[in-house]
């Protein structure tokens, strides 16, 4: 077998939405990023549509590259959840739902309490189909995008973003993007992201507006992409790994399972090696138990939602600062800066 040959590249990826340059190998057709500063870990770029064909050969050509790496990491996709490879492995949990036909997932693959809420959202008059990604469907995601600056108990990295810069952003968006939109009286009050990959359809954003939340958007949105799904022959909608908290009882209660696969972790050094005999291949959030995970999340979105609203307190109290000391230089005479969008007096 020919050997593979390795060029140090340059990628961009976008952790929490930041554009960020980082290291990469290019082995082949595919590439690598390098990510970590004490343990420096390679693994595919576009993980969730590609595979690791042939480890060996990859691990000689990473071994061979001018940059040190550590590790390799890496993982079998569904439905290839039996390992094929000898290296050192852990399971990670895949959250997807195998599709056979609409009726099937209706029937069998969620419960009554599903079912009631996508009729609710039919009978209170949300009307939910695929769209097209223009200019009405992206002023309607700014807007779902600015509804609120905390989402899931943490600060939403797409706060903030107006029209073009969101434009820009879905445009960007590479392969064969879905968009499955929720309106009512003609408002968007949510939509669904997801990316037709070889194997799966992917869910890559799912989002609705809070103060539409009781009409159950999300659950009827759901159902029309397993509706275009069973339609096109997709077998499997994947909803990136199982989650814990409501995220994961939404998984549930959709339908989702938990699908576990293999995930290879592969020493290329020997910090690589002692790392892993420690158990810190995964870094200091890998080693910590998943009880302490749990607390510390909670206590995260719990300090995240306390400044958010420490913050609106303090606001108001300085609009409200603001308008008091404008109406006291009006009943007193004082000279005010005059409001550009009055009307004059006649």
């Amino acid at each position: 077998m020919t050997s593979l040959k390795s060029q140090v590249v340059k990628v961009e990826i976008k952790p929490k939405g930041t554009p960020l340059l980082v290291d990469g190998v290019r082995i082949d057709d595919k590439t690598f990023i390098v990510t970590g500063k004490i343990l420096r870990t390679a693994s595919l770029k576009n993980e969730w549509q590609e595979d690791v064909d042939s480890p060996r050969e990859v691990i000689r050509a990473l071994k061979a590259a001018p940059i040190r790496i550590d590790f390799l990491k890496f993982w079998q996709r569904i439905p290839e959840s039996e390992p094929k490879y000898p290296y050192y492995r852990e399971w990670r949990q895949v959250a997807a739902i195998p599709i056979t036909d609409f009726k099937h997932w209706w029937n069998k693959q969620v419960n009554c309490k599903t079912r009631n809420m996508v009729r609710k959202a039919q009978k209170m008059g949300v009307m939910i189909d695929r769209v097209e990604l223009n200019d009405e469907f992206i002023r309607g995601v700014t807007g779902i995008y600015n509804d609120s600056p905390v989402r899931r108990g943490k600060p939403f990295r797409h706060y903030g973003k107006d029209f073009e810069t969101v434009k820009q952003e879905l445009s960007a968006a590479e392969g064969e993007v879905v968009y499955v939109a929720a309106h009512y009286n003609k408002e968007l009050i949510g939509f669904i992201q997801f990316l037709v990959a070889d194997r799966y359809a992917m869910v890559t954003m799912i989002l609705d507006k809070a103060s539409h939340r009781e009409k159950s958007p999300m659950n009827g949105m759901i159902a029309k992409v397993i509706e275009i799904c069973a339609e096109r022959n997709i077998p499997y909608l994947t909803y990136t790994l199982w989650r814990r908290g409501d995220h994961g009882r939404f998984q549930k209660h959709n339908g989702f399972i938990k699908i576990p696969v293999p995930e290879y972790y592969v020493p290329l050094t020997w910090r690589g090696r002692l790392a892993l005999r420690l158990r810190l291949h995964e870094g200091v959030k890998g080693a910590l138990p998943v009880a302490v995970t749990v607390w510390l999340l909670g206590l995260r979105a719990k300090c995240y939602s306390l400044n958010f609203v420490q913050r609106f307190v303090r606001r108001s109290r300085e609009r409200k600062s603001t308008l008091c000391s404008a109406s006291s230089g009006r009943s007193s005479g004082l000279p005010y800066e005059a409001d550009p969008g009055a009307k004059a007096s006649r």
